[in-house]
Parts: C-alpha cells; sequence; structure tokens
C-alpha cells in the first residue's frame, strides 16, 4: 500500500513541476529524497514485519508444546524486530507525505492564479510602458499591452478567478477584471460586450468578452493589464508562458 501510494504521489510532483520556480522544484527534489531515505527505512521493516509474521505462523502451526519447546533457537522465530522504531519511521513518512501533499496543493493555487498565454490571438501594437498617448498626443504611462484583433473577437481570461468588474469603466469603454488571488489581478478593456458578471467564477480559457473599441479608443483592439502585489507590470512576459 505504502509503495503504490509513493508512487503515485512522485507521478502527481512531475505533473505539477510546471507551477513550481526552478529553485521551488530543487527544493521539492531535496525533500523527495530525504523521504525516499525515509521510505526504504520503513519498506524495509516492512518486509521484516512479513518474515515475522511468516515465522510465528510457523509456530502456530506445530501440533504440541513439545515440537515448539525443541525448536533448535526460539528467537530466530520471535524475531529482533523493533515496533517503536518502525512505528517512529512509519510516522515520519506520513508525515512527509503530508507536507508534500499540501505543498503541491499549494503550488497548483499558485500556477492556476497565474496569468498565462495571450488572451486572445492578435498582434501587438503598443507594449507596456511610457507613449505618446494616440488620442491625447502626450507622454504617458502605459498600463499594459495593445492587442490588435477583429471585432467581436472572444476575449479568454488567462488564469483562474473571481469576477471583480465587468461594466463601463470610463475612457478603458466597457472593462473586466479578474482576481485571481496570490496577489495576481487581469483587466480587459475597450470591449463591445461583457459575458460574465460579478461575482462569477471563472477558469483560464473562458470566454468573458467580445473586443471592440469601446472607451478612448482608435479602433478595435483589446487592451490587456496583469497587476501583481497591488502594481500594473508588464504583461509581455505573462504573454509567452505556457499552460
Amino acid at each position: 500500500m505504502l509503495t503504490c501510494f509513493f508512487l503515485c504521489l512522485t507521478g502527481a510532483v512531475f505533473l505539477v513541476n510546471v507551477s513550481v520556480s526552478a529553485v521551488e522544484y530543487r527544493r521539492m527534489e531535496t525533500r523527495l529524497a530525504d523521504m525516499s531515505s525515509v521510505f526504504k527505512k520503513t519498506h524495509d521493516s516492512m518486509i521484516h514485519i512479513q518474515q515475522s509474521e511468516n515465522d510465528f505462523r510457523k509456530i502456530f502451526g506445530l501440533k504440541s508444546k513439545i515440537d515448539i519447546l525443541e525448536l533448535e533457537d526460539i528467537e530466530t522465530y520471535s524475531g529482533s524486530f523493533d515496533m517503536k522504531a518502525f512505528q517512529a519511521r512509519l510516522d515520519e513518512s506520513m508525515k512527509s507525505i503530508a507536507e508534500i501533499r499540501e505543498y503541491i496543493r499549494d503550488q497548483k493555487d499558485i500556477y492556476r492564479a497565474t496569468p498565462v498565454g495571450w488572451p486572445l490571438e492578435g498582434h501587438i501594437t503598443s507594449g507596456y510602458g511610457t507613449r505618446s498617448h494616440p488620442v491625447y498626443d502626450e507622454e504617458r504611462l502605459h498600463s499594459g499591452v495593445d492587442i490588435s484583433v477583429p471585432y467581436g473577437s472572444e476575449v479568454k481570461v488567462t488564469a483562474d478567478g473571481v469576477v471583480a468588474l465587468a461594466d463601463h469603466a470610463g475612457g478603458g469603454g466597457i472593462v473586466v477584471i479578474v482576481e485571481h488571488g496570490h496577489g495576481f489581478r487581469t483587466a480587459y478593456a475597450h470591449n463591445s460586450k461583457t459575458l460574465v458578471t460579478v461575482g462569477q467564477h471563472v477558469k483560464r480559457g473562458d470566454v468573458i468578452a467580445l473586443s471592440g473599441s469601446t472607451g478612448v479608443s482608435t479602433g478595435p483592439h483589446l487592451h490587456y493589464e496583469v497587476w501583481k502585489s497591488g502594481k500594473h507590470v508588464n504583461p509581455s512576459e505573462y504573454l509567452e508562458k505556457k499552460g
């Protein structure tokens, strides 16, 4: 049973390695190696238990007290198994398993909350950073990226989360904002129509709006923002991530 569980756990770690950084994954590998050592000791003890059980069954199979007493080496059958040591090893193994499961669960939550990939197919016409505003003709900080797309293109959310805004919002026109947790938030502006409501739970890849040119805009496009820990950041590094 423990062998199967350990193998399944190892497989799970492999499947979610995309959710952790290289440093965190090396830390996980170290923890798994430590646990593997403990598990081997526990496994050896289990084999010893099985051998002791077989030996005692031989004793139980004897037909008389004399047969038992005439055994040349009763200690061979009574065994030298240390139950307390085995219990300690087993407790250590189960604690390690619980810790790793919790770690994987946390890393999966972070991964699902982290924006990944493009919200729709298109090409960037205006990047993140200071630029000359196309309408106001003055230098302003562009807090996201503009992705040129045909009118009515499907806009997809880039991480799991809860819709915080789905309405008109000044110069952004029809805007959808999604809170993802772990400090992440994404915004999708200038849409022609929103397809979600405030409080709705969404999964990465769900269609949340149709692109448009509402608000202060010179043509159909999506203005896409990524926020982390209360500050907008360059979305470009998240656009190139793979799901």
